[in-house]
């Protein structure tokens, strides 16, 4: 369990970063749709305990609903 909470950690800590720091000169589409793939690739890691196939379809599904809301 202490292995799943560090990868949640990390990878919050990444997304918050790459939040305020390479969304600078993005539009605001592509601020949505990162943000939305980061919250998502979490809380894939979560839900699935930490497997890189429930990881990367909650960034592929976050991605896309992020730049979905832009519209």
């Amino acid at each position: 369990m202490k292995t799943i909470q560090k990868v949640t950690v990390s990878a919050m800590a990444a997304a918050m970063i790459l939040g305020t720091v390479g969304c600078s000169g993005m539009s605001q589409r592509d601020q949505n749709t990162a943000v939305g793939a980061g919250v998502g690739a979490v809380g894939g890691a979560v839900l699935t305990g930490g497997s890189a196939i429930g990881t990367v379809g909650g960034a592929a599904v976050g991605g896309l609903i992020g730049n979905q809301i832009s519209k």
